[in-house]
């Protein structure tokens, strides 16, 4: 099932034996666009800390409940190693954490691999690299070419096709079944007043943190003349087979 990475911000987190807390955050590899982590402040219980859970743990959302249940115990997420949130979240300290819960970083989606990046959730833009983040010929291993992003930072950034900008991005949908990231929904403002427009992200180039920027491959016209999108219509197999269809992009089902 599709979701919108966005309605699962503020999910309850429910462990076998309690509310660990809310997720406020999503964490997304872009190489393989695949969400990795989820952050969950933990409120009062932890006395405002932040943890973070591998998306492997998570069971199937409840949007009746609005929750996620995760089998874990209390004690469990309690007793994980304490990462500061507020820095950058590097390689070592996710091993840390994979190692603790004994999960294999690749869970379910081999193919993918995890970069040896820094994540920057909570850092401003302006203390990063603006070097190619989608291109490992410009990485700059002392500034951390940043592949592992947070959905709140990157939402809002400006999209710009080959040819000129074509709104903002606005959403994320995700797939539950292996929490990856098929689309990304893109406002087109003033370039086409009152349209959604999704996109794939294997028609991203490159993102931009400085610019606050998310440069395509392909031209304004090509997004114009893509499958409509109907934000009260689900997303299903045959749309999404159409609109890989017309990009010419080979990606599995939905």
């Amino acid at each position: 099932m599709l979701w919108n990475a966005s309605a699962i911000n503020g999910y309850a987190i429910e462990a076998s034996d309690g509310r660990l807390g809310t997720v406020s955050d999503l964490l997304f590899e872009d190489v393989g666009w695949v969400l990795r982590w989820a952050v969950v402040d933990t409120g009062n219980w932890l006395h405002g800390r932040k943890v973070l859970l591998p998306l492997s743990v998570l069971g199937k959302p409840d949007p009746a409940h609005r929750q996620i249940p995760v089998k874990l115990t209390m004690q469990q997420v309690k007793a994980s190693p304490d990462i500061n949130t507020d820095l950058p979240v590097s390689q070592q300290m996710e091993m840390h954490v994979y190692d603790y819960y004994g999960w294999d970083p690749h869970w379910g989606n081999g193919f993918i691999p995890i970069s040896n990046a820094i994540a920057t959730p909570f850092v401003p833009p302006s203390v990063l690299s603006a070097a190619n983040p989608l291109d490992d010929a410009d990485s700059q291993p002392g500034e951390g070419d940043p592949h592992l992003r947070s959905i709140a930072a990157v939402t809002g950034y400006h999209v710009h096709a080959t040819d000129g900008d074509i709104g903002h991005l606005e959403d994320f949908l995700v797939d539950d079944a292996g929490w990856l990231i098929r689309y990304i929904t893109v406002d087109t403002g003033t370039w086409w007043p009152g349209q959604r427009v999704l996109i794939s992200p294997r028609s991203v180039r490159t993102i931009d943190w400085a610019e606050r920027l998310v440069r395509l491959d392909v031209p304004r016209q090509k997004v114009k003349d893509s499958p409509p999108y109907d934000r009260a219509a689900t997303v299903d197999g045959a749309y999404d087979a159409t609109f890989h269809g017309y990009y010419g992009i080979g990606w599995g089902p939905v």
